[in-house]
């Protein structure tokens, strides 16, 4: 409860006002409670609701991100009747739904009916929701997109000029596509997402429509993701953040993931889950990141990422405005977004033209930013709004409101001087008064409690309406405080009510000009992810890659593991020559530790970063053409996964007939032959020339040194093959006793030449005397009184067996 009051005698005070500011004195002011607060909402996990229609080959596929409050949509794309397009989109964006016709054709059924039987899929299966074909209907659709109400659209067009506009945005030519939107917005307005609780004129808040294509994409497994160590989700170590989840771990997102703003570190995922091969877009961030790191443009780059750290979560202040829900602190990080945006904008247009991202910025980020800061500027009154947690604005905006406000400053003195009088009018009794105002119910005349007022009807004195008590104070309503009520009237929330329409006013003037603050968002995670990558670089020491399509494989010159170099104290670089018609499979033996593994996820590590625009871990790099990368290095056998371990072994190419058998194949191909990398320990592979002879096979060894008994690893890669697989030498480092290990050579001596493998006599003698000794304790323990005691029994099931055993 706000009040304003004065007591005779004492100073005037006033709760719930504040001294109104002349401007915003900086673009980074103190960072209060609300805006922690506001960072709080950009954790919020996103919810993501997918529809799709599948029809004579074509997919049409759009989804609504509430994270944006934005449709994202994908032109009308062929797939096989596996739909492994359509997989690869689940994969990527895990929708909470999946929406659909309830008409469909026998292969869309079957992927769904499998997608709804995944149990073991995370973080979980999406529902699977199915419409009645009618709501998916071409004129149906295209009349609820171009009917519906989208905030970036100004409302001084007309109809004509926004089915023109929207033409210009949505693909009307794409059929499949304008049904799967038409579904999809038949149900945000069914399911009513993210305004539930809303009243029912109040609309689903769309800020943009957004296309995304998965063409010149590469193709990389869940396992591969996992095997590279790409991802690493962790439990997070902070009990605040249980609701989060989890974090990441040593991945190697997380050492490159150097970015400043959510939205940044964002776009920074979808890159990682969408390698390409699209030459002109990886030499376009690569051109970025090389010029970031010239020594003379460091000042430029930390610059520009001191002002993205200001760039903040604008779609859900957005949709905020669109639904009446502005935060106080929401007006404090728009501004400070669009003036950072608008340093950007000016930061760029002095660096060089000639590299597409700094003219785009220069370009895009429009004069509507200036518009939008210098309204929010000029109108909001930030620590006014702060301290009374609403919106007020700055004077010198609306007079109607500076003058009330002027009157509502004055009320202490004058009310102190009314309550001087009333006091002279009441009860000698009664030591002091004071003439209160409490906003929707007027002015009250407040009196402490006096001893003798026990019960309610000791309250009422005559001449004042008795109204409540609060805190032992009686209020009353006197002719008085009735004059004042009619005289001044509800300031408080006139002055409230009349600084909520012009918010609205504001809002509006916002939401006209959502487009530009749209293309902020894009771009500045577009600069915050190349400055990310441009740090990663220079902090690691990578060098810049180069694509060579006509050529198949990679090349690369002393490359090293971008994880394992960070946590060793030293690294050993290897380089890897590209499998054009030469050495296409490259078949790696050496002993265990000796870094085999190492090798094969260092290749696939830096051909990964090369295929997202980052610098690499090595002298040189050349890429050729790849279009997927598979690994098979760990089993990792689950429950879950509903495979026996036998299905597990045969998915990760063990046994030495499966694998001789799958190069085989792969060899065969030819010229169309993939660029592979085996490491094994089946030196039989080579020893029983399992393998054809051929330019196509190149044998690589781990170089290794006996010294004595022991094994000196130099962990380099070399031309040839292992002579020995040293596993005692790997098992001695493991800590395994030296019986076991003379044990186990001594068969392997036997398997080698062919011999039979006889028991150890030692161990036979040991378990002969626990036979014995298991036999004379049921003998001693046997009770030669009881009864029931069968001796004929007793030595036909024990004695003799036993003694059969023994000899």
């Amino acid at each position: 409860m706000a009040s304003l009051g004065a007591t005779p005698g004492r100073a005037p005070q006033a709760t719930g006002l504040g001294e109104a500011m002349a401007s915003f004195p900086s673009p980074a002011p103190v960072r209060g409670p609300e805006e922690a607060a506001e960072e709080q909402d950009e954790e919020e996990p996103a919810e993501i609701h997918l529809c799709v229609l599948w029809s004579s080959g074509y997919l049409g596929i759009a989804y609504y991100d509430t994270s944006d409050s934005t449709i994202h949509f994908m032109p009308d794309a062929p797939d096989h009747e596996s739909l492994k397009l359509l997989q690869r989109v689940l994969d990527e964006i895990n929708p909470q739904s999946v929406v659909t016709s309830a008409k469909q054709d026998e292969s869309m059924t079957q992927f769904l009916g499998k997608l709804a039987s995944q149990e073991h899929r995370e973080p979980k299966r999406p529902e699977i929701i199915f419409l009645p074909s009618v709501d998916f209907g071409l004129e149906i659709s295209k009349q609820r997109l171009l009917s519906g109400n989208y905030s970036f659209i100004p409302d001084s067009m007309t109809a004509t000029e926004k089915i023109l506009f929207l033409s210009s945005i949505i693909p009307f030519d794409c059929l499949l596509t304008v049904r799967a939107l038409g579904g999809l917005l038949k149900f945000l307005g069914r399911r009513r997402i993210g305004i539930e609780l809303e009243d029912h004129n109040v609309s689903v808040p769309i800020l943009g429509f957004k296309k995304f294509v998965l063409t010149h994409l590469v193709s990389i497994d869940q396992d591969t993701y996992s095997v590279l160590q790409i991802f690493k989700s962790e439990s997070h170590p902070s009990v605040y953040k249980v609701a989060s989840g989890l974090k990441e771990g040593l991945s190697l997102f997380g050492i490159l993931n150097k970015c400043r703003c959510k939205w940044g570190e964002k776009l920074l995922r979808l890159w990682f889950t969408r390698p390409t091969r699209d030459l002109e877009e990886l030499n376009s961030r690569l051109d970025v990141v090389q010029f970031f790191l010239l020594p003379q443009n460091l000042d430029i780059a930390q610059m520009l990422h001191r002002l993205l750290s200001h760039i903040k979560n604008v779609p859900l202040i957005l949709k905020r405005m669109k639904l009446s829900h502005t935060k106080v602190s929401d007006w404090q990080v728009l501004y400070k977004t669009v003036y950072s945006a608008l340093g950007l904008r000016d930061a760029c247009r002095s660096l060089p033209q000639s590299i597409q991202l700094f003219r785009d910025i220069a370009q895009e980020f429009s004069n509507d930013l200036h518009h939008i800061a210098s309204l929010i500027g000029k109108v909001v009154d930030f620590e006014g709004s702060l301290a009374e947690n609403r919106f007020t604005v700055l004077p010198n905006i609306d007079p109607e409101i500076d003058e009330k406000k002027r009157r509502l400053m004055g009320l202490p003195s004058f009310l102190t001087e009314v309550a001087r009088k009333e006091l002279e009018n009441l009860d000698s009794r009664i030591p002091s008064c004071s003439v209160i105002y409490i906003p929707l119910i007027g002015f009250l005349l407040s009196i402490p409690r006096l001893p003798s007022m026990v019960e309610a009807s000791d309250f009422e004195i005559e001449g004042l309406d008795f109204m409540f008590l609060s805190e032992e104070k009686l209020h009353y309503r006197s002719a008085r405080t009735k004059e004042l009520d009619a005289l001044l009237g509800d300031l408080h929330c006139d002055i409230r009510d009349q600084e909520t329409l012009l918010m609205y006013q504001l809002q509006c003037q916002v939401l006209a000009r959502a487009t530009v603050l749209t293309q902020v968002l894009d771009l500045a995670s577009r600069l915050d992810v190349l400055l990310a990558l441009a740090s990663a670089a220079r902090d690691y020491g990578y060098s810049r890659p180069h694509y060579t399509p006509q050529l198949l494989g990679v090349r690369i010159q002393n490359g090293r593991h971008p994880l394992m170099e960070l946590c060793a104290q030293t690294f050993v670089p290897n380089s890897a020559e590209r499998g054009d018609d030469k050495g296409r499979v490259k078949v790696i033996t050496g002993p265990n530790s000796s870094g085999k593994s190492i090798y094969l996820k260092q290749v696939g590590l830096i051909t990964f970063m090369a295929l997202v625009g980052s610098f690499v871990p090595a002298e040189e790099a050349e890429i050729g053409a790849v279009d997927a990368i598979f690994t098979r290095i760990h089993s990792c056998e689950s429950v879950s996964l509903g495979l026996s371990t036998f299905t597990i072994d045969l998915n990760q190419v063990d046994g030495l007939a499966l694998l001789a058998a799958v190069l085989r194949h792969w060899l065969a191909l030819g010229p169309t032959c993939p660029h592979i990398f085996v490491a094994t320990n089946f030196l039989s592979l080579v020893q029983l020339q399992l393998l054809p002879q051929g330019p196509l096979v190149q044998y690589l060894t781990m170089e290794t040194c006996e010294d004595g008994n022991d094994l000196v690893f130099f962990y380099q890669v070399c031309k040839g093959v292992a002579s020995a697989s040293h596993a005692s030498h790997t098992a001695a480092q493991a800590g395994l006793p030296e019986t076991l290990i003379a044990r186990g050579k001594e068969v392997s001596d036997l398997i080698r030449s062919g011999k039979p493998i006889k028991p150890v006599k030692e161990l036979l003698k040991e378990k002969q005397m626990e036979n014995c000794q298991t036999l004379v304790d049921k003998f001693l323990n046997l009770d030669l009184e009881d009864p029931n005691l069968d001796l004929d029994m007793f030595m036909s099931q024990e004695v003799l067996p036993a003694a059969t055993t023994i000899l």
